[in-house]
């Protein structure tokens, strides 16, 4: 505050006005902060605003590197390949022709399998119909088939650009095997395989034997009358 200085007020002589007293450091001091104080709290209030909306739009804006992906994203993230066994590949084993028109050879997997494909582990060669057979050979094929095996299912008769096919199902050893024949002119070729792959646990090697394959295309050639060379009878 500002003060008036009396000189000579309890000395009995008339007061001397000097003029107003300057206020003192301290209480000047005072009186900044007591006005600082309020308009300090005032700015830090003032600041916080934004930097509080700032905050609320950050957090609630959608970040790319934090999003989920979409399962319907055109880029979905490639799952792992499960690892490929032996008797993985048993539980899918193609049937039907190749791309090529020919006959597949017997699996790796499947030693119950003959084929007369030469790329065949178990390979047979492929029969020979007599200049004196007549009919329709894939007629007379079917009749054998119903003849000679088990419990027949014919599945595909139909007529390609690579020949005449037929796929039937018969009883086997360990389920049912699968027959499948090409005539295509006087050549038979065909496949003769179980169908299904037989494992004993803890053993990792699959059950099957191509004789018995071999015994079933005999039996069917034989009541064919039909040629089925053979490397024994080329000794």
């Amino acid at each position: 505050m500002i003060g008036w200085r009396c000189c000579g007020c309890w000395s009995g002589t008339p007061p001397i006005i000097l003029g107003p007293v300057p206020p003192s450091s301290a209480s000047s001091s005072s009186s900044a902060e007591s006005k600082a104080k309020p308009q300090t709290n005032r700015l830090h209030i003032a600041g916080l605003v934004p930097l509080a909306l700032s905050l609320t739009f950050a957090f609630n804006s959608p970040t790319p590197s934090l999003a989920i992906p979409s399962l319907n994203s055109p880029f979905p993230s490639p799952s792992p390949s499960l690892p490929t066994t032996p008797f993985s590949q048993s539980k899918d084993l193609p049937l039907g022709l190749q791309d090529d028109g020919k006959i597949r050879p017997c699996p790796s997997v499947n030693p119950g399998c003959i084929s007369s494909n030469p790329k065949s582990s178990s390979f047979a060669f492929p029969w020979r119909i007599p200049d004196s057979s007549s009919g329709d050979p894939l007629l007379k094929l079917k009749q054998a088939i119903l003849q000679t095996q088990r419990n027949p299912k014919f599945l595909v008769i139909e007529d390609t650009p690579y020949g005449q096919y037929l796929q039937a199902e018969v009883d086997g050893g360990f389920g049912r095997d699968v027959l499948e024949f090409l005539v295509k002119g006087d050549v038979v070729a065909y496949r003769c395989m179980a169908a299904k792959v037989t494992y004993v646990y803890p053993f990792t090697t699959a059950l099957g034997d191509s004789k018995g394959q071999e015994e079933r295309l005999k039996k069917i050639a034989d009541e064919l009358g039909w040629y089925a060379p053979s490397f024994d009878s080329m000794d």
